[in-house]
């Protein structure tokens, strides 16, 4: 299989520590990385490593199969309701969105100890 190619969608408080994690995981390729605002310190770190940054998420899901697993740190519905509506007009059956809250699993379970999602509970 190669390694896991990895999109991130939020690279705030909670994507950043997530993002650390990935680059840092020798069977992951971090393909790109979106957030509004493009000088957080997840977008800073992407950028040091030369990962593809933009400010629209859906530039991550324009990747098409190139990306395995989109992960959706944002908290936002508008952006988890976007992402479904590309990937069924797509046609792209390849690549995974991941919410935020199966993220913060994997996560905590890096980290041993629980990671509170920062923007409080969003429904799914």
């Amino acid at each position: 299989m190669g390694s896991f190619k990895i999109g991130i969608i939020g690279a705030g408080e909670t994507g950043t520590p997530l993002l650390k994690q990935l680059l840092d995981a020798p069977f992951v390729e971090v393909v790109g990385v979106a957030d509004l605002n493009t000088e957080t310190a997840g977008m800073q770190l992407a950028k040091s490593h030369g990962v593809l940054v933009t400010h629209n998420g859906l530039d991550i899901a324009e990747l098409g199969p190139r990306v395995d697993i989109i992960i959706d740190m944002t908290g936002s519905p508008k952006v988890r309701e976007d992402l479904r509506r590309f990937m069924q007009f797509s046609g792209n059956k390849h690549t995974v969105i991941v919410h935020e809250r199966v993220a913060l699993l994997m996560l905590s379970l890096c980290m041993g100890q629980m990671v509170a999602p920062i923007h409080g509970e969003q429904a799914y």
